[in-house]
């Protein structure tokens, strides 16, 4: 029989974090770290703002831990981590995604193919942050409209086509309703307008209505092979099925409104969730009930071996091994975005007083 001692052995918890070596990480030594490097620094002076007592994450100290790293020289990249860092290894492995930045094209009046309205936040749209209640809802909120005194749930996108929304300004319109829900499952993107100006369309908010990914609905109804589901092929499908396109896409209930924006530096993608622009291979998308905005993640999920910062989140981003990789704008960026899909291994990188403290495991 076992003893208690035993009995122990067999039942601990597995640690959420097992500290590691840099030379634990595959493909570490060849990884570029400058665009990491880059996105860091953007990142600092969000944390720089922060109250030096403010939590990170449950594993990743505080703000005052982050503010000192921040303030330490960083010449060379590969240097400036493996000085001021130490890498955990995050227990087991997750998917790894990947999003862009795509353009579309728009009028400021509706005519000729310009039908469909790019709508901006409605008036009456009611964001609740629930962390402010309690601290277990980090991360989660709910939107929705006030009737009377309650808060009842947001139209659907289904409900959004069909009778429009007057409560929110249309911001242009778009000549392609498929390219029109890309951006708003990307998140933000860029409108080219009819007279040659661009600006970005930055993501203003979402009516709370669940998020369906519409190639599982393609799936189900035998439309569409597992292993040949990307961007492209769903894309593909719904400009084929131009009768059939509305209703799958309305399968996803989900809807993003806007903001219009300045264009601003072309080489950087829009603001993230952190309030930062996003840096093509050096931002990523994380689960912020889980992780740290702000802190170094090393992915490794073939094809991608990067450090990435965390400086956004998205509505199918749940779970602590699991990210979403900014590819950029561009073709070649929708392209290895939607080709995007894999499991693998992450790493988050702690200041050293933070290592210090936390020792070799953390557990939850």
């Amino acid at each position: 029989m076992l003893g208690l001692a035993g009995w122990w052995w067999l039942t601990r918890p597995v640690p959420v974090l097992a500290q590691a070596q840099f030379s634990d990480l595959p493909g570490w030594r060849d990884a570029n770290l400058d665009p990491a490097l880059a996105a860091f620094r953007r990142s600092c002076a969000v944390i720089a703002k922060k109250p030096p007592a403010e939590a990170m994450a449950d594993y990743a100290g505080t703000a005052a831990d982050w503010q000192k790293v921040c303030g330490e020289e960083a010449g060379n990249a590969r240097v400036f981590f493996e000085k001021n860092f130490t890498p955990y290894a995050l227990s087991g492995q997750g998917l790894f995604t990947g999003y862009y930045e795509p353009e579309i094209r728009g009028s400021r009046i509706q005519t000729g193919a310009y039908r469909t309205p790019v709508y901006g936040v409605p008036s009456d749209l009611i964001r609740v942050d629930l962390s402010q209640f309690s601290p277990q809802f980090k991360g989660e909120h709910i939107s929705g409209r006030l009737s009377g005194q309650k808060l009842v749930p947001y139209a659907t996108r289904a409900d959004i086509n069909a009778k429009g929304l007057p409560a929110a300004k249309i911001l242009f319109w778009c000549d392609d309703p498929v390219a029109l829900f890309f951006l708003q499952i990307q998140g933000s993107g860029r409108v080219k307008f009819e007279d040659g100006s661009s600006a970005r369309i930055a993501y203003g908010g979402e009516n709370g209505r669940p998020y369906t990914a519409i190639g599982r609905v393609l799936l189900a109804k035998g439309e569409l092979e597992k292993e040949k589901i990307s961007l492209a092929t769903i894309r593909g499908w719904l400009k084929t099925h131009p009768a059939l396109a509305q209703g799958v896409m309305e399968a996803n209930q989900s809807f993003i409104f806007f903001e219009e924006k300045m264009l601003g530096d072309t080489a950087l993608g829009s603001n993230g969730v952190q309030g930062v622009p996003l840096t093509r291979m050096g931002s990523m998308a994380i689960d912020l009930r889980k992780n740290a905005l702000g802190a170094p993640y090393y992915i490794a999920a073939d094809p991608v071996k990067a450090l990435l910062i965390a400086q956004d989140t998205g509505g199918a981003i749940r779970g602590q091994v699991r990210g979403d990789v900014y590819f950029g704008f561009g073709g070649t960026a929708e392209q290895r975005a939607g080709d995007m899909k894999a499991q693998g291994r992450m790493f988050v990188l702690l200041p050293n007083a933070v290592a210090a403290r936390l020792g070799k495991n953390f557990f939850p």
